[in-house]
């Protein structure tokens, strides 16, 4: 219970409880860790929670949603750039590995990473260095990386749409994170957290769910996994009279 609480992992399931128990491991060292499931699954939670039960926990943690920046800013937004490196470049411009340095820093949909912007990735994880755009000195970090994906690395690394040699560092450590249709005993603890979480937000009373509304929920696939849970939750507390759905 504490370590969810540190971690916001909610649930009691054994697949869960795996998941507590690799970060727990995974925590105290400066390794790569790729995270993998599919989206709405709680990778950024997983990230989290690594950070927050490391060393590095009082440094800062970044996170950046790699296939939500565009191939042209991309580098410019990871490892910065020099003043007049391109066309609006008026001021140097620090990137996120540097602001992230001696902490931790998420790459989400590390699989949408254009190939070049791989290239230069695969030196900071090699030499712990690298040059801003339209720079020539070279900059040191020390920053764990943290990567994650729901698209499948290997079959990506076969169609050479992914770098091996990166895929391999990236997959030093690994967490694997379950759909929440295989974890079904949990949907009601999560229920439970959604309420109370979105019921103080919006100071909003509910009184509950009914069992067969509940059923409904358990029996139901949950494409998007816990995030459309959650979203379903919070539109029930918001939109749900005084009274039991």
């Amino acid at each position: 219970r504490r370590l969810q609480r540190i971690t916001g992992i909610v649930g009691a399931t054994d697949a869960i409880r795996e998941v507590l128990e690799r970060v727990v491991q995974i925590a105290p060292v400066a390794s790569t860790v790729l995270v993998t499931g599919e989206s709405g699954t709680g990778k950024e939670l997983v990230a989290r929670g690594i950070h927050g039960l490391s060393p590095r926990r009082h440094k800062p943690f970044i996170a950046v949603n790699v296939a939500a920046i565009s191939e042209t800013l991309l580098e410019s937004e990871l490892f910065g750039h020099e003043k007049g490196a391109f066309t609006g470049a008026i001021d140097a411009r620090r990137g996120l590995f540097e602001l992230a340095d001696t902490g931790t820093i998420f790459l989400d949909e590390v699989g949408g990473m254009p190939v070049a912007t791989q290239t230069k990735l695969l030196r900071v994880l090699e030499q712990r260095e690298f040059h801003r755009v339209g720079g020539e000195k070279p900059l040191r970090v020390d920053v764990r990386i943290i990567a994650a994906t729901n698209q499948d690395l290997r079959q990506m690394v076969a169609m050479g749409e992914f770098r091996r040699d990166l895929y391999f560092r990236l997959n030093v450590l690994h967490i694997e994170l379950p759909p929440l249709r295989e974890r079904r005993d949990d949907i009601t603890l999560l229920v439970e957290e959604f309420v109370r979480d979105a019921s103080e937000r919006h100071d909003r009373p509910f009184l509950w769910i009914s069992p067969d509304a509940m059923q409904i929920l358990r029996n139901y696939a949950w494409p998007g996994n816990v995030r459309e849970l959650e979203n379903l939750v919070e539109s029930m507390v918001v939109l749900a009279p005084a009274g039991t759905i």
